[in-house]
């Protein structure tokens, strides 16, 4: 009794019977990727919610209300661009939620891909590359970014910091920002081999500094000329300088539109090209 060789069961690409199309994964790969970190954010919904919104919420109430008030029965009103105080610092808040949003989803978990749990290599021993887990957390990032900022942006609507007008465009530069800082912290930090206190490190000279001297709580302008270069290079005034010119009409030269545009695009390419590199590199290891 001979065994016929001619069936009609199909074999993939590693020599196995074909139960799962490995063409599907090929294609949407970035798409699994993306919904393993969902899934992983929705266990964690009540401490993102309360760390997203509530710790930039808590710099509305003391900064942007407290001492808006001050600064407005001082200076006027209208003192600062012609706006409010809180109007004023209604973009540089929604710009730290973007950053911080994008941020924060891809720094830990993608040390806990790469050392604590090693997920990613076993992502990657199935049909899913290493670009595309790239790109499914960066989808996901940017799901939390969007979602984190839209929430923010009705806070203030709800204290009159921003108009309904103003929502879809600094949705757009915040999460912009968010997602070309993200994109260079996903290169750095597939990079780092042990949690060794990097992070901590950053925290407290890359985002502090960003955050404190980027034009955030009065203009660039007002700082030394020898502080205000880190703001030139910091995505935080970028994002900040561009919300308030498409959102309350703050003067501004039309060349530095396109330099602030333009700079964070220019870091979302760096970023996801390094990233891109480094990903597929290490998972050949």
């Amino acid at each position: 009794m001979s065994l016929d060789v001619r069936s009609e069961t199909k074999v993939n690409w590693v020599g196995a019977a074909k139960l799962v199309d490995p063409q599907v994964s090929i294609r949407f790969g970035a798409l699994f990727v993306a919904e393993n970190r969902i899934r992983n954010m929705i266990k964690w919904w009540a401490s993102i919610l309360a760390f997203g919104i509530g710790n930039p919420s808590l710099y509305l109430l003391s900064i942007g209300i407290g001492v808006g008030t001050l600064v407005d029965s001082s200076l006027g009103p209208d003192a600062i661009d012609g706006v409010s105080y809180l109007t004023f610092l209604a973009p540089a808040l929604l710009a730290t939620a973007g950053i911080q949003g994008a941020m924060d989803e891809v720094t830990w978990p993608t040390l806990e891909g790469f050392v604590w749990d090693r997920t990613f290599f076993s992502m990657n021993s199935t049909a899913i590359t290493g670009k595309q887990i790239v790109d499914g957390i960066m989808l996901a990032a940017m799901a939390r970014c969007v979602l984190q900022v839209f929430m923010y942006e009705l806070c203030l609507l709800a204290f009159g910091a921003i108009t309904w007008e103003s929502i879809p465009i600094l949705l757009l530069v915040s999460t912009t920002a968010g997602f070309g800082f993200a994109a260079i912290m996903l290169g750095l930090s597939a990079s780092i081999k042990d949690d060794d206190g990097m992070f901590a490190l950053i925290g407290r000279f890359v985002i502090t500094p960003m955050f404190m001297f980027s034009g955030t709580f009065y203009p660039i302008t007002s700082m030394p000329i020898y502080l205000q270069w880190i703001g030139w290079i910091s995505p935080q005034w970028h994002a900040t300088n561009l919300g308030r010119a498409m959102s309350y009409g703050m003067p501004i030269e039309s060349w530095l539109l396109y330099v602030h545009w333009g700079l964070m695009l220019v870091m979302a390419v760096i970023g996801i090209t390094w990233s891109h590199r480094i990903f597929v590199k290490r998972l050949a290891k």
